[in-house]
């Protein structure tokens, strides 16, 4: 057998109510009749009892026979089986595992810590009894596994100044990311009988060599991209200056104190600090 298989053992009331049939009358007739042979109806009556079985909500019993599976127990209450059967519990209940942080490289070959939260469950007993060794243990490596492939994937994120541009990086594409993640993990232990509930990236940042390094970078590219808006702004408000004074015929410029007054203006608001105004008291040409 290679797959799983449900059974429902025998009620375990109707065994108990014979048990303590067996049991009770059998110490009452040796007390009664003096009978030393009730003793092997007492002995037989113990023996029952040590196949009772007791199966909470989202739990399993995997039933083996000299090695043999015979089926799984997955529905909750109370059984009795055959006290030489080997009952194996499993949970069926969805758990967490919050993988450690890895140092691994990305796509770009740049080091980067990162981790993993994985929501999963039991979907098949036999194939987590038996398909492998430990399938909690399996469970673990298998995501740190899935997670080296992923981060090898992907960069941390783009380098457009370095021709580097993709439309999925680890960093801004979440859902994408978690997808691949999940579809990952789910393929590497399907072969345990797990089912993937949830996978997600926990945590992710530049590894300590090189997180200082990068964040200047990040902050360079934030003041170039400032500074290009600044530059992109001052050039048309001096356009709309120009061709204002022009229009409104408010003062003459000739092309030299045109181009003293696009350096003036420039200074002023592409400047960091506020400009300290100066008053000419004479005439523009002085």
């Amino acid at each position: 057998m290679k797959e799983e298989k449900i059974i429902t053992p025998a009620n375990g009331y109707i065994m108990l109510f014979i048990f303590l049939i067996m049991f009770i009358g059998s110490i009452v007739a040796i007390i009664i009749t003096e009978n030393l042979f009730f003793i092997i109806t007492i002995i037989f009556a113990i023996f029952i009892a040590f196949g009772f079985i007791m199966v909470q909500p989202n739990n399993s019993r995997v039933l083996l026979l000299f090695g043999k599976y015979l089926g799984t127990i997955n529905k909750n209450g109370f059984y009795w089986v055959i006290p030489f059967y080997t009952k194996k519990k499993i949970s069926l209940r969805a758990s967490n595992f919050d993988s450690e942080r890895l140092k691994v490289n990305d796509k770009l070959g740049n080091p980067i810590m990162i981790s993993t939260i994985l929501v999963w469950r039991v979907q098949d007993t036999y194939k987590a009894a038996f398909d492998v060794d430990n399938y909690e243990n399996f469970v673990r490596v298998q995501t740190d596994a899935a997670v080296r492939k992923l981060a090898s994937m992907y960069p941390y994120d783009n380098f457009a100044d370095e021709g580097h541009v993709e439309d999925i990086t680890l960093r801004s594409s979440v859902n994408e990311v978690s997808e691949a993640l999940e579809k990952e993990i789910h393929e590497r232990l399907s072969i345990a009988g797990i089912e993937v509930l949830e996978a997600r990236i926990g945590y992710l940042a530049y590894a300590q060599e090189i997180a200082n390094a990068m964040l200047k970078r990040q902050q360079a590219t934030a003041i170039v991209a400032a500074r290009h808006k600044i530059v992109e702004g001052a050039v048309s408000m001096v356009e709309m200056a120009l061709a204002e004074l022009s229009k409104k015929d408010i003062v003459d410029l000739d092309e030299e104190r045109k181009a003293a007054m696009v350096s003036n203006l420039m200074v002023i608001l592409c400047g960091d600090k506020d400009a300290s105004p100066v008053l000419n008291t004479g005439t523009l040409n002085q």
